[in-house]
């Protein structure tokens, strides 16, 4: 099984995905496009494609951020689902798959940064792939946007800060905008790229400051995020 993994900034890690990659005996490869290395030309060599997370959004230009290049990782993704390739897409990644199949991204309602529940909808308590995640659970946030929706897609989660948590595009691509990969590496990594401005927002009723983030425990949560990810393997074998 080849994952790629698309890393849009080194504090914005796979954290648990890699686990569940090095666990399972995967093969995992690259596209660090902070330190510019590039995009696989095409899908072929994919099983699973990982989009994650970062400070940009799907509107960033080059010319503000020249190491990243929302049409071309749109392009990926659009070739990856066409083949049916499995894809999930972090906060910025979640985004990402809406723009590849039409779907302009917004603005969450909320500022989100720490852990707090998601519910899952209907629509999630009925999904083979996310309803063990129980009607609430607590996971990771760290985001201001929120993607679009298609014709087709299903708002598996949602939180009182964000109504699209968790979407179904097809039973292959998922968008997470929570960080169900967080662990306590990849937050401190996080924290000492926002510090300063995490001291900015302390009247954000869902913005957690250091020394909360730091003390959160991601365990249950990663271990909810591997048995979807196991599922999504099987179905994608199955297809």
């Amino acid at each position: 099984m080849k994952v790629h993994f698309i890393v849009h900034e080194s504090f914005e890690a796979p954290g648990a995905y890699e686990t569940w990659v090095q666990a399972r005996g995967y093969d995992a490869s690259y596209s660090r496009v902070y330190v510019n290395e590039t995009l696989p030309e095409t899908a072929d060599d994919i099983d699973l494609l990982v989009v994650l997370g970062g400070p940009q959004d799907p509107a960033t230009t080059v010319e503000q951020c020249p190491h990243f290049d929302a049409a071309a990782e749109c392009r990926l993704i659009g070739q990856a689902i066409a083949a049916k390739k499995a894809v999930v897409g972090v906060c910025l990644g979640s985004q990402l798959i809406g723009e590849a199949l039409g779907a302009k991204f917004g603005h969450s309602p909320e500022k989100e940064i720490g852990k707090y529940p998601i519910n899952l909808t209907a629509e999630g308590k009925a999904n083979s792939k996310v309803a063990h995640f129980g009607d609430v659970l607590e996971v990771g946030h760290w985001h201001n946007d929120m993607p679009g929706l298609t014709a087709d897609s299903k708002i598996l989660a949602q939180s009182e800060g964000c109504p699209r948590q968790i979407v179904e595009y097809s039973k292959l691509v998922y968008g997470f905008q929570c960080h169900m990969e967080f662990t306590s590496e990849v937050v401190e990594l996080l924290i000492a790229a926002s510090e300063a401005d995490l001291l900015t927002l302390t009247d954000r009723r869902f913005v957690q400051q250091p020394a909360a983030l730091r003390a959160n425990d991601w365990d249950e949560m990663n271990q909810k995020l591997f048995t979807f990810l196991d599922k999504l393997i099987a179905e994608y074998q199955a297809t």
